[in-house]
Parts: structure tokens; C-alpha cells; sequence
């Protein structure tokens, strides 16, 4: 039996909101042919210009049903009243699941589908949707939340992570690996794991302390306690902590472990060195610290993942 899937989107729509997911579910219908059949909608239909100019073919809005419908994000969704015809189509369209990629969580919630229930979408625009939408439960630092049969993610990348989930769910656990091999990314990130750390990465909204960060990747055997960071960026420690969290959306200690997961993972995956020196040389002190930082960020021991990768 064919899934049919909708892929919906509107002007100045996020290209790889839409593109990612498609490619996604492309690559797992090549592992299970006939499975997935995506079509591409948008009121009126027509030639639809993404905000990097480049335009998808789509079809018109129509009555259904699909198997799955997923609303690309974008700045379209700032004139929530220009998309009266995506929330109006949301209400009455009958879908086994209904997803959203970034801010196009904000179509569902004009639609009422996220009344009661958890969500997510992009970091920057979380204070204005929680304003805008108080009924919808807002959890800002996760990559894709599931309640029920609504799915929402975080921005643009996350949208991969999202449609490699709804994969899993469909083909299990083996197709979605073999999906995001071929499309070259980690097995889907858990739906736990923080949409923060891109900030993290950055240094922060303002990129204030990228050079800080810069010095922990290159320090992370180091204690990197509060009073160190503080010290090293010339700031008082209560100060420091305040204006760090404000910056990347996480405390001084979270934003250090994610240092710390982000080169014991890649040396686990990518290298030979034992289990017990990755974690001394990435700072947790010792194999069992590691381990259960490992298993609450990727749900998996590194043993497991070292396997995987050479399989």
C-alpha cells in the first residue's frame, strides 16, 4: 500500500524545509519501492518561489486524504494571515499524521492541531510563537517532538532528523539507517537532543563568545569549571553564567558536555583509540561519565556507536 505524502508549501517558503524531507523519503522508498508517493501543494498551485528564489513546481490544495502531511517553514509564515488557506485546508484535510519543519509549527497552530499538546520550532522564533500561541506546551531545545499523531521540528537541518524519524516509525530502524547513510548524516539525532547547540557552535545569537568557544574545543581536558570561563573572559562568574545562557540558550556546564559529546563522538566513530582514552582526552575523566552523557544525548553507549559506524 502506497503512502501518500503532502508536501506543503507557499511563497518564500525555507527550500530545505521542503527539499530535505522529500530527498529523505525519496531515498527510503529505494529501499521499499512503492512505499512512499510525495506530491508537492500549495494554494493555487503553480510555480511556488522558495526565499532563495528558486521555485518547485506544486499542486493545488486538494481534499485528500494523504497518509502524511508536512508543512515546510520559512518567513512566509510571518504573515500568518496570507496562509489562511494552508489553516483552513489543515482543518478539514484527513491525514494518519500531520508534521511541520521550523516556523511552519506556526500553520498547525493557527490550526488549532497543537492545542494540548508538546511542540517545537526553530530557537529564534520560540518567544514569538509562545506570545502568539500559550495553548500550544513549548519546548524550545529539542530537535523534533511527537505528541500523538502530530509531529514538530526545529529549523531547516532538523527537518532531515524529523523525516528519518517518521521513517523509522513507517520501515524501522534498519531503512532509516540506510536512509541516512546514503543522504551522508548521522542516524537521526534523537528528538531529545538540544536545538541549542547550533548557538553553542556560534558562540552564541551575537557570536560574543565564539572565541571562548574556540579555546574550550581546544581545552576540554581541562576542568572548564564556571570560575575558569568566567576568568578567561574576563566576567564575573554569576555575570558570565547569565550572559552565557542568554547568549546560547544553555548553561556554561551544558554547552562544555556538548564539547565534549561532539569530540568523543567523532573520535569513537572516525578513530581506533580506546573507549577509556577517548573519554580522558575529551575531558569526562572516565569511561563510565562518558558513557551516560552518550546515552542521554544520543540514546546509544559509544560502544554501540563505534559498532554501527564500521558496520
Amino acid at each position: 500500500m502506497t503512502h501518500h505524502l503532502a508536501i506543503v508549501v507557499f511563497p518564500g517558503f525555507q527550500l530545505l524545509d521542503a527539499a530535505g524531507p522529500i530527498a529523505a523519503f525519496e531515498i527510503a522508498e529505494r529501499h521499499r519501492p512503492g512505499f512512499y508517493s510525495a506530491t508537492v501543494l500549495a494554494p493555487g498551485g503553480g510555480t511556488v518561489e522558495s526565499s532563495s528564489g528558486v521555485a518547485f513546481a506544486a499542486e493545488p490544495l486538494d481534499a485528500g486524504p494523504y497518509d502524511t502531511i508536512l508543512v515546510s517553514g520559512g518567513d512566509g509564515t510571518r504573515s500568518v494571515d496570507n496562509l489562511a488557506k494552508i489553516v483552513g485546508w489543515l482543518k478539514k484535510t484527513p491525514a494518519r499524521r500531520v508534521a511541520s519543519v521550523c516556523s511552519g509549527a506556526y500553520l498547525l497552530a493557527e490550526a488549532g492541531l497543537l492545542d494540548g499538546r508538546r511542540a517545537t520550532t526553530h530557537w529564534g522564533r520560540t518567544d514569538d510563537f509562545a506570545r502568539r500561541y500559550p495553548k500550544v506546551k513549548l519546548d524550545a531545545d529539542r530537535i523534533f517532538i511527537r505528541d500523538g499523531h502530530v509531529w514538530t521540528s526545529a529549523g531547516i537541518t532538523a527537518g532531515i532528523d524529523l523525516a528519518l524519524a517518521l521513517i523509522e516509525d513507517d520501515l524501522g530502524v534498519d531503512i532509516a539507517r540506510r536512509t541516512a547513510q546514503q543522504l551522508v548524516v548521522h542516524q537521526r539525532r534523537p528528538g531529545g537532543q538540544s536545538q541549542f547547540s547550533a548557538l553553542i557552535d556560534l558562540g552564541g545569537r551575537s557570536g560574543r563568545f565564539a572565541e571562548l568557544m574556540d579555546w574550550m574545543r581546544a581545552n576540554l581536558a581541562r576542568p572548564l569549571t564556571v570560575e575558569e570561563l568566567a576568568e578567561r573572559a574576563c566576567m564575573s562568574p554569576r555575570n558570565f553564567a547569565r550572559a552565557f545562557a542568554a547568549e546560547t540558550g544553555t548553561t556554561p556546564a551544558k554547552a562544555v558536555e556538548r564539547l565534549r559529546l561532539e569530540a568523543a563522538r567523532t573520535e569513537v566513530e572516525t578513530g581506533r583509540t580506546p573507549i577509556d582514552r577517548v573519554a580522558e582526552i575529551a575531558g569526562f575523566g572516565d569511561p563510565e561519565r562518558m558513557r551516560r552523557a552518550f546515552l542521554r544525548a544520543f540514546g546509544q553507549p559509544p560502544q554501540a556507536l563505534r559498532r554501527a559506524a564500521r558496520a
